[in-house]
């Protein structure tokens, strides 16, 4: 049996914060410094972990190992599981060519470049955020924006801005079920005080946007449908998240807003030509006049339609129930820990939901969605395996990152950090989104930040009083804001509209709506530890 220690370096709290935090801090500078590919960053932060809890802590060798496989482990499964077979939707429906009729679908709507923005960036963004997750959001919104006749930066900082308020429920909610699982937290718990925190910038981006895209008089001329937009969105990401599923959260919010934007009648009139001419400087591409047949245009948008269903199905009491008996609960191997009050920790036990985790239903809608838009058995599985080797890089961080996460949870590294930051007192809840945001600016990833503070924002709480559904999902939403300032996501915008080498540029355009929109998310925060806003929690 392992006994956690919270002062085992000279029986110093601050000594002991120092050596627990050495793990994250090479991380971070090895992924912001040095600019360290992320696999390699995380492997290497695995190892100081491994070493700190064995050498610091005394936890025994084969207690970590085995704690750091249990984390390599649940990124596998779940996490990856919904990551590759929700971009295996995607694939598929690139491969087919129903991924362009969508596009032209939405090109369509309005002529409006401020309302394109929003269709596009905003909208479709949420829905590929809910799809894939992982840059793809920027790097297609940037596309698509070009296609539209946007200029190349223009495009970026925009569908850059855009990537924030879906993020955290991205990839079929992986950000807040990693999170959950780190902070033994219920995710749905988790899940509804996010809820109630990222709807709140859902409500602000759209303005944000069309002032990004035309200034003052954007804002002027279509506050209304982006209001419209943001609230539709914002209310459906709620309603979903707290009373349906974490995982269609986005596909919700998405429908939603894009159907609001075009049921106001001012979306749809024909922008006027000093408008288009100001805006539109670039080239449009002629692929936008293509008339695709109803019935296509329909097989476009099924694969959605069917991850709705699968999931809304999977939410009906008898069908939950059901699903539920077939997860497994195994004691983990090796591993036997206690925290400091004698208690077991959760981590000694594997659950492992077979049957009812989100990426089982994205395969089974993607197996319906092959069906449906007629893609031959053998080529789904082809592009099933290729996006594994596609995703292999980004399957080797995650895994990293999970299992350095788990090696300092279950050693007390986070527990002893959580206690040393806890001294901040009431400030807590103010820096709480901070350090989020810091995590997803030098990682790109809320679910990699979630995984390194989760616990730690958790144990901080505790100690300080504040509530730990509150500061753990304040972790997930302020790291939403530094997703547009992370050096993966400038790269893929740069590198999807031709600007290689501009990040910079990028960067000095979209940091200061970044730390603008994180104080917004700050005072949110604060006031909900409050009586302020405290209502708004569950």
């Amino acid at each position: 049996m392992y006994v956690q220690e919270l002062e085992p370096v000279a029986d110093s709290l601050s000594l002991s914060a120092l050596a627990a935090a050495l793990p994250l801090v090479i991380v971070l500078v090895l992924l912001g410094g040095v600019r360290m590919k992320a696999h390699l960053a995380g492997l290497t932060g695995l190892l100081a972990a491994v070493l700190v809890a064995w050498l610091a802590y005394g936890m025994p060798l084969e207690q970590t190992i085995s704690s750091a496989t249990q984390g390599a482990a649940f990124g596998l499964f779940p996490i990856l599981w919904i990551v590759v077979n929700a971009l295996w939707v995607y694939r598929m429906t690139v491969r087919t060519r129903h991924f362009d009729i969508l596009r032209r679908s939405f090109g369509r709507l309005s002529d409006d470049p401020r309302i394109q923005a929003l269709v596009v960036a905003f909208c479709f963004g949420a829905l590929l955020e809910a799809l894939a997750g992982f840059g793809a959001p920027v790097a297609i919104c940037s596309v698509m924006l070009v296609a539209l006749g946007f200029e190349p930066v223009r495009a970026a900082i925009v569908a850059l801005v855009a990537n924030t308020a879906p993020v955290a429920f991205g990839a079929m909610g992986t950000p807040v079920v990693t999170l959950a699982q780190v902070t033994g937290l219920p995710l749905e718990d988790v899940a509804s005080v996010v809820g109630r925190q990222t709807p709140l910038l859902a409500l602000v981006v759209p303005l944000v946007l069309v002032g990004l895209v035309d200034g003052r008089r954007g804002l002027r001329e279509t506050w209304v449908p982006a209001v419209v937009c943001g609230i539709a969105f914002a209310v459906a990401q709620f309603a979903a998240s707290n009373y349906l599923s974490a995982q269609l959260a986005d596909i919700a919010a998405a429908l939603a807003g894009a159907g609001a934007l075009v049921a106001v009648p001012q979306a749809r009139r024909p922008a006027t030509e000093p408008v288009r001419a100001s805006v539109l400087t670039g080239v449009r591409s002629e692929e936008l006049d293509e008339q695709d047949p109803r019935a296509e245009v329909v097989r476009a948008y099924a694969p959605y339609a069917l991850i709705v269903a699968v999931f809304s199905v999977a939410q009906i009491p008898v069908v939950k129930d059901w699903l539920a008996r077939a997860t497994q609960a195994y004691d983990w191997p090796f591993l036997d820990v206690v925290d400091p009050d004698g208690e077991r920790v959760g981590g000694n036990v594997f659950t492992w939901p077979i049957v009812s985790t989100g990426g089982t239903l994205v395969l089974l809608a993607g197996v319906c969605t092959a069906v449906v838009i007629g893609v031959h058995a053998r080529v789904a599985v082809k592009e099933w395996l290729a996006t594994v080797y596609e995703l292999r890089f980004a399957i080797l961080t995650v895994t990293s990152v999970l299992a350095l996460a788990y090696v300092m949870n279950l050693s007390g590294q986070a527990a002893t950090i959580g206690h040393f930051v806890a001294a901040a007192g009431a400030g807590l809840a103010f820096l709480s989104p901070v350090l989020g945001w810091f995590g997803v600016a030098v990682s790109g990833s809320d679910t990699s930040a979630n995984a390194l503070f989760g616990a730690l924002q958790v144990t901080a709480a505790r100690e300080s009083g504040l509530s730990p559904e509150l500061l753990a999902a304040a972790n997930s939403s302020g790291g939403v804001l530094g997703k547009m300032i992370s050096p993966q996501n400038l790269t893929i915008a740069c590198a999807a509209v031709g600007l290689a080498g501009r990040e910079g540029d990028l960067l000095r355009k979209v940091l200061p709506w970044s730390l603008a929109l994180l104080l917004v998310m700050c005072l949110i925060v604060v006031g909900q530890s409050s009586p302020v806003l405290g209502w708004m929690l569950p």
